[in-house]
């Protein structure tokens, strides 16, 4: 599959109005990680490759839930990724900082190229969330969260787990060879 079909399924989550049913623990440990999730999928790999689909300011193409979840400044920085593990995909994901966020630490989101968003934000102290939800799409599991940078600064976090994600693995946190 393509990086840009990769990417297209975030636009196909159904978020979910309701705690999901958990079909096992696994499932949801993995989709309540309060940690890195790039470190939790690096257990299972050893280093996650970052490939980027698209990157850069954009102003009214945003969902009207992403505009709900984030002040209202009429532009965003937007990071579109595919995280490979064993080069196959293993988790797709968008980033949206307000761009009133330039100058604080949000800025270093700007130029992060291919290191995973994981790395940098949980390099000190893990950011706050005060939003998380959880979605499908089709048979795929889903979370957004809202982040809060130490400044305070809003970051909105949307990442969908693809098939070959060890999340689907029986046992899915045996780490793999």
């Amino acid at each position: 599959m393509q990086d840009q079909a990769i990417v297209a399924i975030l636009d196909g989550i159904r978020w979910l109005q309701e705690p999901p049913v958990w079909p096992d623990d696994a499932t949801r440990s993995w989709l309540t990680e309060r940690g890195s999730m790039t470190q939790r999928l690096e257990k299972h790999c050893g280093k996650i490759r970052v490939r980027r689909y698209r990157e850069g300011f954009v102003t009214a193409c945003i969902e009207a839930w992403e505009a709900a979840l984030l002040p209202d400044c009429g532009r965003f920085w937007l990071r579109e990724v595919v995280l490979y593990g064993h080069d196959r995909p293993w988790l797709t994901a968008r980033t949206l900082v307000p761009a009133a966020a330039e100058a604080g630490p949000a800025q270093q989101v700007l130029s992060l190229g291919d290191v995973p968003l994981g790395q940098w934000l949980f390099r000190h102290r893990p950011p706050a969330r005060d939003v998380i939800q959880f979605g499908r799409v089709g048979t795929l599991w889903a979370r957004r969260a809202r982040l809060r940078l130490t400044e305070g600064q809003p970051l909105l976090l949307t990442e969908a787990f693809l098939p070959d994600c060890p999340l689907y693995i029986s046992g899915g946190d045996a780490p793999q060879q």
